[in-house]
């Protein structure tokens, strides 16, 4: 029995690795190493749910233990690590994929664990087509957000700076404009997040204001 013990867990961190490789090449925060150890956990936890207290129940006769009440800690408990994959920053929200995609990986493992390989199999094959197949088809839809700074040190060349991207199509969320003196004058900086759909070309809104040789694009995140 052992033996089968240990081939489940080996089954659920080969499909954990699986999983996490792809969240590796798309370098997200969570990679291969993480998603491998969700599943091993998940699986060793749903075996010593269901047999780790063989031994004590045969010497309590007519005491019985619901096997599913580990298995219940395991999905409300890999919400911490998911948690901790998920970055706000300036109203921008990444990891949230990754989130989903380690509390997935952790349904794989508990499936392997309770020796449901078919199950686990087919769930780990729907994860990669939502992260990825899905992506192909209906990436484009939706908008996304991106934090950008730059500087000039004429104000004229911000407010028509904003006022382009304003009529190319991209949105302002918020916007903030900074002075500051230095031994050569005063630089104007502005601080906004920019939402655009995602269909366009993610770098378009530099090519657009790097037109204007008084604007200087400080940091893109």
């Amino acid at each position: 029995m052992t033996w089968v013990f240990i081939f489940r867990l080996v089954v659920a961190g080969l499909l954990g690795t699986v999983v996490g490789i792809e969240r590796e090449w798309r370098v997200k925060e969570a990679g291969f190493r993480t998603h491998f150890l969700v599943s091993l956990g998940s699986a060793l936890f749903m075996i010593v749910s269901q047999w780790g207290f063989e031994e004590f129940l045969a010497y309590h006769d007519g005491l019985r233990l619901d096997p599913s009440r580990v298995a219940a800690q395991v999905v409300s408990g890999i919400g911490f690590i998911g948690a901790g994959a998920i970055i706000f920053h300036r109203q921008i929200v990444r990891g949230l994929t990754t989130a989903a995609s380690l509390w997935a990986i952790a349904g794989v493992g508990m499936a392997t664990g309770a020796g449901m390989y078919g199950v686990a199999a087919a769930a780990t094959v729907l994860t990669l087509v939502g992260l990825e197949v899905l992506n192909l088809i209906f990436g484009g839809l939706g908008a996304h957000r991106t934090a950008l700074v730059f500087s000039a040190v004429e104000r004229e060349a911000i407010q028509e700076a904003l006022e382009l991207l304003r009529t190319r199509g991209y949105g302002i969320v918020s916007y903030e404009l900074e002075s500051e003196r230095t031994a050569s004058g005063i630089i104007y900086r502005a601080n906004l997040l920019l939402q655009a759909r995602k269909s366009r070309k993610g770098d378009a809104f530099v090519e657009l204001l790097q037109q204007d040789p008084r604007i200087l694009v400080e940091r893109i995140a």
